[in-house]
């Protein structure tokens, strides 16, 4: 790997921008540390998961941008570039990441608010007299 590597993954409001280096296994995002910008301990999984599936968690070093969305949302979104700029380090991390459901993007996002409707599918209350 001459260079660092970039992708970027996406969960609901959230995108990211990954850039993956050779390095000592520092993950920064928006300049802090992973563990600072998500402290609960379920999101910094989400966040390692890539890099542990391919034990390869102080190999590299990965720089984030994260904007939009809520915290699930970006650690989710992370966690998606993480695996596609890993990919483009090395095409024999795939069946492993493929396994563990790593390059798959979640398509579920909001609905829509519907006219005549309170939510997208909560009616207002319905009097008969």
């Amino acid at each position: 790997m001459e260079k660092q590597k970039n992708a970027v993954g996406r969960r609901k409001e959230a995108v990211t921008r990954v850039f993956l280096s050779k390095g000592s296994g520092n993950i920064t995002i928006n300049g802090k540390d992973y563990k600072v910008y998500f402290p609960l301990v379920y999101l910094q999984n989400q966040v390692e998961a890539p890099l542990k599936t391919i034990e390869g968690a102080d190999k590299f070093d990965v720089v984030v941008n994260a904007t939009g969305g809520g915290v699930k949302g970006q650690a989710e979104a992370t966690k998606l570039g993480i695996s596609r700029a890993l990919l483009e380090v090395s095409a024999d991390y795939r069946p492993a990441l493929k396994a563990a459901g790593l390059l798959k993007r979640d398509p579920r996002a909001v609905e829509r608010k519907k006219p005549g409707r309170k939510k997208a599918r909560k009616s207002f209350q319905f009097s008969k007299r």
